[in-house]
């Protein structure tokens, strides 16, 4: 008997540790993507201390969760200071950037729709 879509998604299904599935690199930014779907993506990045993203707006909303060390996110020229276990919502069309103050690992949660 072959199985159908329901029971072959379920045997997909398992618990994964987000913050084991990227690992950091000295000098560097890794990024691992998860799901990817016209509805959005899900993402997980490790930053080495220093490393970061310049500033850019996306035209969708964006969640960031910070799994481990210490990030500075500006929106909108604002800084925030986010740590493990902070989350926060980046606004669509609004200018935002990331930048390391020590080794951070953070997962990042898109909306398209």
């Amino acid at each position: 008997m072959m199985p159908n879509d329901k029971q072959q998604k379920a045997e997909l299904a398992q618990v994964l540790r987000a913050a084991d599935m990227v690992g950091y690199q000295a000098g560097s930014v890794v990024s691992r993507t998860l799901i990817d779907k016209t509805a959005g993506t899900v993402t997980l990045f490790s930053f080495a201390a220093g490393q970061g993203l310049s500033e850019h707006s996306a035209p969708f909303d964006a969640l960031v969760y910070v799994f481990d060390g210490e990030v500075e996110v500006k929106i909108s020229g604002r800084p925030f200071n986010l740590t493990a276990g902070d989350m926060i919502i980046m606004p669509a069309n609004k200018p935002h950037a990331l930048k390391a103050i020590k080794q951070f690992k953070m997962m990042l949660i898109m909306i398209k729709s």
